[in-house]
């Protein structure tokens, strides 16, 4: 249920109360909405995003982290480990995500990283991997420090990225969780998904007294997942479920292309090429007419001849690109992994000389 009723927006985008804010789409990235999202600022416990999805790709999750010294004293929010304790990095992440943990989160670091410092430089990595270029991490737990900021829009690639991890998906949305070595549950903090909106499907919490408060929220309908990130928001509640509520509104997926061959038509070139799959992007009624559609192909010489991509599918409305797609040699290219492909093209660079 919402919070408060939702004003007739028409075609009109939401006001929201928080200073910075973001609606993005799952499946293209395409922003809907936004306000101030390219500003830096402090992002407080939506920090711990990053540090739950760096620690699952570790492929740890199985492993036992032991609570320093440094862990245990961590000030703010806390799942209360003792030091010495033994516990699942699984159970931390969880720990971390649902009671937003900073002893857990350094614990994590520690445990991952083999120390604070290394951790946070694989934090970094990970953003400038994702194209967070406006983001830097300086630790895992989002407690105000110099040099620790991100912008409403890094947030929501960070959260994007995130999300097409199963693991990350399922502790994100999960209410209640009880480790082992707990006689009780812990609760989700995320009111969103526990009270407030029957749509929200996980996120983040988070507050500093500089940051303010700050969220992180993902929530699908029918067949479209949205992505709301606000900074410094005061009645973040109701910022993100109105927003999602006019973004499921104003906004509906459209399938523009079929998984399967695609002619690659120009000048120089007639080529059949290959979608792996469905091509579809969130379109307003007004929208619908005015999508185009652009094809680049790759050229015939150089490294990309040693590529499977053959060009790329561009879709445009009134100018904004909201969708790019590869386009492949063949089918079968799905079903080689991007290390195979990578190994070929150095073979095939190998033999050249």
């Amino acid at each position: 249920m919402l919070i408060a009723p939702l004003q007739a927006y028409a075609k009109s985008k939401p006001n929201v109360s928080a200073r910075n804010a973001v609606l993005m789409e799952q499946e293209t990235g395409r922003v809907l909405m936004e306000k101030r999202a390219h500003e830096k600022r402090n992002i407080a416990s939506i920090t711990k995003i990053m540090t739950a999805i760096v620690a699952i790709e570790s492929g740890n999750l199985d492993e036992k982290a032991t609570a320093s010294r440094k862990a245990v004293y961590t000030e703010g929010s806390s799942i209360y480990l003792e030091q010495g304790e033994k516990m699942l990095l699984k159970d931390l992440v969880y720990g971390l995500m649902l009671r937003s943990g900073n002893d857990s989160a350094v614990a994590i670091a520690e445990k991952v990283g083999g120390s604070l410092e290394g951790f946070v430089h694989m934090m970094n990595e990970k953003a400038d991997w994702i194209g967070m270029t406006n983001t830097k991490f300086a630790n895992p737990h989002g407690l105000d420090q110099e040099g620790h900021y991100s912008t409403a829009y890094d947030m929501a690639l960070l959260m994007r990225y995130a999300m097409q991890n199963d693991m990350f998906r399922k502790i994100s949305g999960t209410t209640t969780y009880k480790a082992d070595s707990r006689v009780y549950a812990w609760g989700n903090k995320n009111k969103l998904l526990t009270k407030y909106y029957d749509y929200c499907t996980g996120g983040k919490t988070g507050y500093t007294k500089t940051a303010g408060r700050t969220l992180v929220t993902t929530a699908k309908k029918d067949d479209m997942e949205l992505i709301m990130v606000t900074l410094n928001g005061p009645d973040d509640w109701n910022d993100h479920s109105h927003a999602f509520e006019w973004g499921f509104k104003e906004y509906k997926m459209k399938e523009i292309r079929k998984e399967g061959e695609y002619d690659l038509d120009s000048d120089d070139e007639n080529t059949m090429g290959y979608l792996w799959e469905d091509v579809r992007v969130p379109l307003t009624k007004e929208e619908v007419g005015q999508l185009s559609e652009r094809v680049i192909t790759a050229h015939t010489d150089g490294l990309s001849s040693l590529s499977s991509v053959v060009g790329k599918a561009v879709y445009t409305v009134n100018g904004e690109q909201i969708e790019a797609v590869s386009i492949m040699s063949s089918p079968e290219d799905k079903d080689r992994s991007y290390f195979d492909q990578l190994i070929q093209v150095i073979k095939s660079m190998a033999g050249a000389y």
